[in-house]
């Protein structure tokens, strides 16, 4: 009996020790391994001088988390001409004083914002099996699923307030601008289309013919608001939400995207084409996830570097 079971047993218990040392690196290291990207996008209007734009995404911010609240402060030695935060600040009710302060030294750089469904609503445990079940069903967030019971509420005014009094544009469903030294930039942004609160029709009609140039913001990627950004004309579009997939398969990707993008263009730089025009995306991995799951795999947690370029 012994001879007959021991090979199974010794598989299985390396299978645990396997899986149990997957954790502890997810856990451990790979969703404190923060990284920054850098990209070049050439997408400037002819004659126009260079922007460099920090994106910066999903900080999904804990007390005590020390180590993203210093890394996050010293992107600010990069000195970008402007940042653009495309939301999910959160996933602790008390962590907004910590948040700020990991934030506090990029607010003194011009700035743009859009929030996410985490900004509004502290996070929640879900099954991660839940995520590939939607895949297949089609449904994400509030894009098919009943309405939360019971959701928390998290004290996002405070961080409106305090991006609003550094001068950083908010672009909640509304279009905003940025003056700059390499000329006047436009914004056109969204609210979460996650929790259906993206409301395009109030800001449709294109780039901002007065502009030097124009891009779209939005917290989640979903089709619907890239087809509307696209076929509107805009050059350049930056989401986030994705988490890149956040447990991927080495060689292979992303498994999920936790909505409606196909998971191609889970995270980093591609295309949308719709309307006859075609657009630059960059999707941001971001930096942080949701408290009840910690852990990334194949899939470090990132800022990006956008150094906008004029075409050729």
């Amino acid at each position: 009996m012994r001879a007959r079971y021991g090979i199974p047993l010794k598989i299985t218990a390396g299978v645990a020790a396997t899986a149990a040392a997957g954790l502890v690196y997810a856990a451990g290291f790979e969703a404190r391994s923060f990284r920054l990207r850098r990209i070049t996008i050439p997408v400037l209007p002819p004659g126009m001088d260079d922007l460099r734009v920090l994106q910066v995404s999903d900080v999904h911010m804990v007390c005590g988390q020390d180590k993203k609240r210093a890394w996050l402060q010293k992107l600010a030695g990069l000195r970008p001409d402007f940042v653009v935060n495309t939301g999910d600040n959160l996933s602790d009710t008390e962590a907004v004083p910590e948040l700020l302060d990991a934030l506090g030294p990029l607010m003194e750089f011009p700035g743009v914002y859009v929030f996410g469904s985490n900004d509004y609503y502290g996070p929640r445990f879900r099954n991660p099996a839940r995520y590939l079940l939607e895949k297949v069903q089609g449904r994400h967030g509030l894009n098919g699923n009943k309405p939360v019971v019971g959701a928390v509420h998290n004290p996002w005014e405070g961080i409106k307030d305090a991006f609003d009094a550094a001068g950083w544009v908010d672009l909640t469903n509304t279009r905003g601008a940025l003056k700059l030294p390499q000329g006047d930039l436009a914004f056109t942004g969204l609210d979460d289309p996650h929790i259906k609160r993206d409301r395009y029709e109030r800001v449709a009609g294109g780039p901002d013919a007065a502009a030097d140039f124009s891009m779209g913001i939005v917290h989640a990627p979903y089709l619907r608001v890239l087809d509307a950004f696209a076929a509107d004309g805009y050059e350049l579009v930056l989401a986030g939400h994705t988490h890149g997939g956040q447990l991927c398969v080495p060689f292979y990707g992303a498994l999920v995207t936790n909505c409606d993008l196909d998971t191609d263009r889970v995270k980093g730089l591609s295309t949308h084409t719709a309307g006859g025009h075609t657009s630059y995306l960059h999707v941001s991995a971001g930096c942080g996830t949701n408290r009840f799951t910690p852990v990334r795999f194949a899939c470090p947690p990132e800022a990006t570097l956008l150094t906008l370029t004029a075409r050729a």
